[in-house]
């Protein structure tokens, strides 16, 4: 295990939901294992006037009640800071001054932008002002949320912004979703095995599928989902990084920079989907009003914070291609949306089907192509199912599954997304954080599918009942085959299927 140097995390926006609901419980989780530093400290920043017994007892909400609590509680420190004020951070550069002199922290800090996008900039050129924001002796580190743009030109924006006062090896861009244990075992599960690798290509994968759903809708959040909608909020970021994992070369060493160039690569051969071929490659929804389990649900357009005549989509299906020598004529196929029957992410792998179809009409029913399943998340996991002679007399044949589960390691436990990349920025791991270049490309690919969405009102929105899985449309993007339809469960899925 690597040794965290001594240092203190500055969260700016430490007032606000994520700090007390993921990055406290996150840190407090560290603790309990006794993997922070020994001379560690944390220091809210938020325009809220709070008092350091204020914040921690803020903190103290989503942590159990006892002593390691209270001895964790005392690590926790608040100092008032307005993104906008300069003598803020005169007095933060005070504050951390004092703090790292009285914990025996060293000068190492770790900035945590929990904030709005738009001061983003302000803060880090804030920080360079006040000589925060480097040091000859000591690292200094600053951890970006998304939204990291709304569109290719404010990508661009913002990562010229963040340079001027960082250097690129000092930002780190935090998706949470390649913090998951499943999504870094990813590499584990191609790299080292022999037989997975020779077959992870054009010659014997007929198709990629990457599913996301939630099971929720915009919960309060309409105001800022309406301005975003899921192809800004999930897509971009969140699946296309995961088609990075998924179809990346193998790096010549397991370091940061060497995996987040292969990801770059693949996004650099992403055929680009031109304006008018975006109705045929792109489907988009709204859930509409419905009733489910004998309860009547709201659909989008019904939310607080909506339009009521929004054309923003909470669901989208894509198909694409990788144009390079793996993936060539592969196609992949990405959705996400809200509202639909179960909370799931996992992404499918679909082998090609034998030349000679000798057992066909042997009675199977359902899917006849053989699978390899990765869970994301829940029930986090590999299935693979393949065909299996049914006892008895004749070729009866029927598909079996081989299944791994992380909850059968009784003695391993899963880290969060957040513990996992907050101990990985401490330890100045950039490997599951993006680089500017990657969001730059993944902008790039999606920016004339928003641009034909708005140029084009003709580009119909559909609208899926709340609880089912999506437009019939979106059926059609895949010519042979249908989509997978997941359950709760990743094994006993032709059994039962818990929602």
């Amino acid at each position: 295990m690597k040794k965290t140097k001594n240092q203190i995390l500055i969260i700016f926006g430490a007032s606000g939901d994520l700090t007390k609901r993921k990055l406290i419980p996150a840190l407090f989780d560290l603790f309990q294992q006794k993997m922070l530093p020994e001379n560690f400290a944390v220091l809210g920043a938020s325009r809220t006037k709070l008092s350091d017994k204020d914040f921690r007892k803020r903190a103290a909400e989503f942590l159990p009640e006892n002593k390691e609590t209270q001895t964790f509680a005392e690590k926790l420190f608040y100092q008032p800071v307005s993104p906008h004020e300069t003598e803020d951070f005169k007095k933060l550069k005070k504050r951390l001054e004092k703090l790292s002199a009285d914990q025996k922290t060293d000068a190492n800090y770790i900035f945590y932008l929990s904030t709005p996008p738009s001061v983003y900039g302000i803060i880090a050129k804030n920080l360079c002002e006040t000589e925060l924001s480097k040091s000859d002796e000591f690292f200094r580190r600053l951890i970006v949320e998304k939204p990291f743009g709304a569109d290719l030109e404010s990508a661009r924006k913002l990562n010229k912004q963040l340079l001027k006062y960082f250097n690129e090896n000092q930002v780190y861009r935090i998706d949470h979703y390649l913090g998951k244990e499943s999504v870094q075992n990813m590499l584990v599960t191609r790299f080292s095995n022999g037989i997975f690798e020779p077959l992870w290509n054009r010659n014997f994968i007929e198709r990629v599928e990457i599913t996301s759903a939630e099971n929720i809708g915009v919960e309060g959040r309409g105001g800022y989902y309406d301005e975003s909608g899921a192809l800004r909020d999930m897509l971009q970021n969140h699946l296309l990084q995961l088609a990075g994992f998924v179809a990346m070369e193998p790096p010549v060493v397991i370091e940061a920079d060497a995996i987040r160039n292969e990801i770059v690569k693949v996004f650099q051969s992403l055929r680009p989907i031109p304006e008018e071929k975006v109705p045929e490659n792109v489907i988009r929804g709204q859930y509409i009003n419905s009733t489910i389990k004998g309860k009547k649900i709201k659909g989008y357009r019904e939310e607080p914070g909506v339009d009521n005549n929004s054309r923003t989509e909470t669901f989208v299906a894509m198909k694409f291609f990788i144009d390079n020598w793996r993936w060539g004529g592969v196609p992949f196929y990405i959705r996400t949306g809200k509202k639909m029957p179960a909370r799931v992410t996992e992404i499918v792998i679909h082998f090609k089907q034998v030349p000679h179809h000798l057992f066909n009409n042997s009675g199977e029913q359902g899917p006849i192509d053989n699978q390899l399943v990765i869970r994301i998340q829940p029930d986090e996991g590999i299935l693979l199912k393949f065909r299996m002679k049914t006892p008895g007399a004749g070729f009866q044949v029927q598909t079996v599954n081989m299944d791994f589960h992380y909850s059968d390691l009784s003695e391993v436990r899963l880290p969060s997304a957040y513990e996992r990349l907050l101990l990985d920025c401490m330890q100045g791991d950039a490997t599951l954080y993006s680089r500017g270049d990657a969001v730059e490309e993944a902008w790039k690919f999606v920016q004339p599918i928003l641009d034909a969405w708005k140029n084009n009102p003709n580009i119909p929105i559909y609208g899926y009942p709340a609880g089912t899985w999506g437009p019939d449309s979106s059926d059609k993007l895949i010519q042979n085959g249908d989509w997978r339809y997941p359950c709760k469960n990743l094994s006993n899925d032709g059994t039962y299927c818990e929602l």
